[in-house]
């Protein structure tokens, strides 16, 4: 049976929903950033930036496993979700008792509430029934639309009136909130099985023992990511890292989203067909091939328009522009290398995806102060492209050593 009808109905369905859903966001945030300053957003971005942290800090690696297991997950609901209530509990507790010292570190005395306020969403979120999965791993693409549309629109609406009364970013959070709690209540609702307190050691080793890698891979994919935000705002201050995420997010996110997209449909897909070298090389030039020929048009308009794009957003974003065709040439070759990822973790080769992150990060460690020393924002945009252009080999090695152990196994 070929799976080729049925990635292309599932990209069809993500796409959807990403087109349906970042235009929303795009909407949001140009009402949003109407209302803040950069300032005033570059502290909603620390705040965002130490949830992301602590949340792949402590990442267990189960939607990654319960999508590569080829049995029924029915059995690991109810130690996934104690492991997420557990694991949302102790992120929610790391970020109230750092948010002081994170404050202090990036001198923004403004962003303390935020991070207090942040910290109830991963507790919430802990709380999600762990078979939401099945969306992905059955290939139920079309339900996956709708359940997240409705929650996007939720947060959406919830971040926006927030943010206009209040005046502050404290609306954005409230809107994370807001949309963690409906999932909640959606998830026990919509899907079966219901999880239970009911706790099993044996399959917790089983799941941590394949996921380290992911959480590995994690924490380097977190530091390559984000490493450029904290040292933005560590060095040059809360405004110009308002600037700097403004810029990364509409340059760069448009044209990672579709590798995102293709990423997420192609993932389940590998793992029903990852015993195979042939079919799965085919399908992975296939995905390369499409990928590319998405995001080059994407990116090209990004590169060619930035001042007639942030125009939009209002005058107070135009500093951005210096940034924007850098972080944009950066998202169209991130896009094509990410492509390699799915494939890795459908034949459970996370070490794979952990040291080409490796990789990156370390690149742009021994870049990124330097270079914003020396270029400003700027600076960052060109440490993530340096450090992207140094793991092409490794990806392309790890492609070649991977078809070719299916092969020797078959």
């Amino acid at each position: 049976m070929g799976y080729t009808r049925e990635t292309i109905k599932g990209i069809s369905w993500m796409v959807g929903f990403r087109v349906v859903t970042r235009l929303i966001s795009y909407a949001r945030l140009a009402i949003i950033l109407r209302i803040l300053s950069p300032t005033q957003f570059g502290l909603f971005v620390i705040a965002s930036i130490v949830l992301a942290f602590i949340e792949i800090l402590i990442e267990t690696g189960i939607n990654t496993f319960l999508i590569q297991e080829e049995d029924e997950i029915d059995t690991y609901v109810n130690t996934a979700w104690i492991v997420s209530i557990v694991r949302g509990a102790a992120i929610a507790l790391m970020i109230i008792a750092a948010a002081s010292s994170i404050a202090q570190f990036f001198n923004a005395v403004g962003s303390y509430t935020l991070l207090l306020l942040i910290s109830i969403v991963p507790f919430v979120r802990g709380f999600i029934n762990p078979a939401i999965i099945k969306f992905q791993k059955d290939l139920d693409f079309h339900k996956e639309f709708y359940f997240r549309t409705f929650l996007f629109l939720v947060d959406t609406s919830v971040a926006v009136v927030v943010t206009y009364i209040t005046r502050s970013a404290e609306g954005i959070i409230w809107g994370l909130i807001a949309g963690a709690f409906l999932e909640v209540i959606l998830s026990f609702v919509l899907i079966r099985p219901t999880p239970k307190f009911i706790f099993q050691m044996n399959l917790l080793k089983r799941v941590i023992n394949r996921g380290k890698w992911m959480t590995a891979a994690g924490v380097f994919n977190y530091l390559f990511h984000n490493g450029d935000d904290i040292v933005v705002g560590k060095l040059l201050g809360t405004l110009s890292l308002g600037l700097y995420d403004f810029a990364y997010k509409f340059s760069m996110l448009p044209i990672t989203e579709v590798g995102d997209v293709v990423s997420k449909v192609t993932f389940p897909v590998y793992t029903k067909i990852a015993h195979d070298a042939k079919r799965l090389k085919t399908a992975y030039l296939k995905t390369l091939a499409a990928t590319t020929i998405l995001v080059m048009p994407i990116g090209l308009i990004l590169f060619l328009f930035p001042h007639e794009i942030i125009l939009f957003f209002g005058p107070q974003w135009s500093k951005a522009a210096s940034i924007f065709q850098i972080l944009a040439v950066f998202g169209v070759i991130r896009a094509i290398l990410n492509t390699a990822s799915p494939l890795f973790l459908a034949v459970k080769k996370q070490e794979y995806v952990t040291s080409v992150t490796l990789i990156s990060f370390l690149v742009l460690a021994f870049t990124i102060i330097p270079f914003v020393k020396k270029f400003g924002i700027s600076g960052a945009g060109f440490s993530v492209l340096t450090a992207t252009f140094f793991t092409i080999p490794f990806i392309q090695y790890y492609l070649f050593k991977t078809f070719k152990d299916i092969n020797k196994n078959s």
